[in-house]
């Protein structure tokens, strides 16, 4: 159901971008003036998108049965809605051309930008993690091991914002109208290449320690 769920919120997310694009003609967003929204739009926009992020912790909330099932299930509900976001689009109009394509990906607290491949990758990696921790919760590592593995997951998502917002970090001392006309020319894929890999430590951790219960499980049955 949150699977569904998330695949009614991606074709709603879809349809309202594309009103949206539509209304300003930036179908592809990568163009002069690519953000050309009003002070009220944009607020709108904004409250939009933080509303979006709410509705997906609400369905984890619900869910789960404990906090770290709660936060798998909101990381499933996200990589899903993002990944079929953009497969909606495709269909409606055509965009994006391919993974490559420049998209604004979110607003808040700044506009961030990159490829197309690049949220899609991090949604596989939060439906992977999502997953294991939804489903796997009775497998868990030490407090230490665990409290490690998020630091370094939580290092990588620093990485994977300054990415993205890198070059609306630059343009935001001459204002918000130059933040609002960045248009990127190059995205830092070794950087983000990094920042991929330790986000997806967390999950690596989770992977082998669930192996190693496993196996534990097999000896213990053997020996009985």
């Amino acid at each position: 159901m949150v699977f569904v769920y998330a695949l009614a919120m991606a074709w709603v997310e879809a349809a309202v971008v594309f009103y949206l694009r539509t209304m300003y003609h930036r179908i592809d967003p990568y163009q002069i003036n690519p953000v050309p929204m009003g002070d009220t739009v944009a607020w709108v926009e904004v409250t939009r998108e933080a509303a979006t992020m709410l509705m997906l912790l609400t369905v984890g909330y619900l869910a789960g049965h404990s906090w770290r099932s709660r936060l798998g299930y909101f990381a499933i509900a996200f990589g899903v809605w993002d990944i079929f976001y953009y497969v909606f689009l495709k269909i409606a109009c055509g965009w994006p051309h391919t993974v490559m394509d420049w998209d604004v990906l979110f607003l808040i607290p700044l506009p961030w930008w990159g490829p197309v491949l690049a949220p899609v990758l991090i949604s596989l990696l939060l439906i992977l993690w999502g997953t294991l921790a939804s489903q796997f919760e009775h497998t868990l590592a030490s407090i230490r091991i665990r409290a490690a593995a998020v630091g370094v997951g939580l290092v990588g998502v620093v990485l994977a914002l300054q990415v993205f917002m890198a070059d609306t970090l630059a343009a935001l001392p001459h204002g918000a109208e130059a933040v609002r006309g960045v248009l990127p020319t190059q995205f830092h894929w070794p950087l983000f290449c990094v920042a991929l890999l330790l986000m997806s430590v967390p999950a690596w951790q989770r992977i082998w320690h669930i192996s190693l219960h496993r196996r534990r499980g097999i000896e213990t049955n053997i020996t009985e």
